[in-house]
């Protein structure tokens, strides 16, 4: 019969650094106190990140951060003479408690850590870290393999930017033999797919004893991880497929009435059925993306509720060009011309109301002043025309759901309840590049949108997750690959 082990990782760092923050982030629970302001973790604790059917158990200590570690060092290696004994257990715990809890939690660390991840402030220059050398100094006395942990790396940036600062740092560690790697991990940005490349380090410094149990344990977690992104794929997908087969019916006209209107001299009826049709597909339209954001919030173990705003900013910031058939469009007269009863068209800013506190205006106003002649396709039926969304259209939003992916897959959970953010700007052509690559793919799928939507979320889904993937190793080139294929 198999034992179960358990693997101990110690979270250290500077005070106020970030430790309890990537707790709760890495374990989607409000875990311990954030504050921004020094020693609010004053015992160390222990808590579980995973385990398996055999037993075995992954946990993170969260610990109390270092204050005066040049003092600290001293203190640590005195603990071996009676002295230095009674100024740690007496003097110290009744005079200075911080700096005894110090010595307590670097003592736990050394009886009970397997790897310790050491956090650093990453924007701070490293030359400018003073503490930085006798924190060294203090996990050298732990005597643990040390994993850095680049945190606070402020806004999300290319991948090359990110791996500069890596290796100047580890350039800078390299003088410490127990640091065994150096990566970006931010408490408050990491995505997911950044934490296979942590465990990989961690089973690279373990003993071999340890791997087997550790490999049991990352595959648990990669599993946990590749779930949760099938379920946000297809989160992502229903409100997607739903607009494809969204469709709404024209009020039949007289010859008479179509032959005015060609002419000019009639709109109001007509124009009016358009705008209730559009703003009925626009309201439904939004429910649905605010419905799917939802989802992704809880599916990574977020807490807070999508706000209207998510679909604004998708409108403000993603734009595909994109070949569109204007003589599919039947409204351009109304729109153009104002008339659309109930309908106020911005041409100057490239808006359109559609009633008060509406999100209407942000989805139709997506494509600018024409809006709505490329938003919308009208298909005449044997008894009836019937208006329903472009595909130019639906290519744009399948951008925007890649966007409010990689929002959620890296906000991380101390931050607090979830708050919609302005993308990075590369983000914006990453999304539309990676949607541009698949664009005959989408095309083929539009064609279902005839039958139901459950079939055409089915065709959604894989496709959606090819471009999430692909979006994603752009980010962490072969981190998914990793995911797939642990090393053990």
């Amino acid at each position: 019969m198999t034992t179960g082990a358990t693997i101990s990782l110690s979270l250290i760092s500077h005070t106020n650094a970030g430790k309890t923050t990537l707790a709760r982030t890495l374990l989607a629970q409000s875990v311990g106190e954030v504050r921004d302001a020094a020693h609010v973790t004053v015992a160390t604790t222990a808590y579980p990140l995973i385990d398996t059917p055999q037993g075995d158990q992954l946990v993170l200590w969260d610990t109390p951060g270092f204050g005066d570690s040049v003092r600290l060092v001293k203190r640590l290696r005195q603990h071996g003479n009676p002295i230095g004994w009674f100024m740690s257990q007496v003097w110290d715990r009744f005079s200075d408690q911080t700096f005894w809890l110090n010595q307590l939690a670097v003592r736990n660390t050394r009886e009970q850590a397997d790897v310790v991840l050491y956090l650093v402030n990453a924007a701070e220059e490293p030359d400018d870290a003073g503490y930085l050398a006798p924190e060294l100094s203090v996990l050298e006395w732990i005597g643990k393999p040390v994993i850095v942990l680049l945190n606070q790396t402020g806004a999300r940036r290319p991948r090359e930017d990110e791996a500069r600062d890596e290796a100047r740092w580890r350039s800078l560690l390299q003088q410490w033999p127990q640091v065994k790697a150096v990566l970006s991990l931010d408490a408050f940005a990491r995505c997911w797919v950044q934490e296979f490349a942590l465990f990989d380090s961690v089973d690279a410094v373990l003993g071999a004893a340890q791997r087997g149990p550790f490999a049991r344990l990352s595959l648990a977690w990669r599993e946990r991880r590749m779930a949760q992104f099938s379920q946000a794929m297809r989160a992502l997908a229903v409100p997607l497929a739903r607009a494809a087969c969204d469709q709404e019916a024209m009020p039949p006209t007289s010859m008479r009435e179509r032959a005015m209107r060609m002419t000019g001299l009639a709109r109001g009826r007509q124009g009016g059925a358009q705008g209730r049709a559009m703003a009925a597909m626009a309201s439904r339209l939004e429910a649905g993306l605010q419905e799917s954001m939802q989802q992704l919030i809880a599916i990574h173990g977020l807490e807070g509720k999508a706000a209207s705003e998510v679909v604004e900013q998708v409108a403000r910031d993603v734009q595909v060009d994109a070949p569109v058939d204007e003589s599919k469009a039947a409204l351009v007269g109304g729109a153009m011309s104002g008339a659309l009863s109930g309908v106020a068209a911005d041409l100057a800013t490239g808006g359109l109301s559609l009633g008060a506190g509406m999100l209407t205006g942000a989805v139709l106003g997506a494509f600018g002043g024409a809006g709505l002649a490329r938003g919308f396709n009208t298909l005449r039926h044997k008894s009836q025309t019937v208006i329903r969304w472009d595909p130019a259209f639906l290519q744009q939003q399948v951008s925007g759901a890649v966007l409010r992916y990689l929002a959620v897959a890296h906000y991380g959970r101390g931050r607090g309840e979830w708050q919609q953010r302005i993308y990075p700007e590369f983000w914006h052509a990453l999304a539309v590049k990676t949607v541009a690559d698949h664009v005959h793919a989408l095309d083929e799928v539009w064609e279902l949108r005839e039958g139901p939507p459950d079939a055409l979320v089915d065709a959604l889904v894989p496709l959606l997750d090819d471009m999430a993937r692909a979006a994603l190793d752009s980010l962490y080139p072969g981190a998914l690959q990793q995911a797939e294929s642990p090393t053990h």
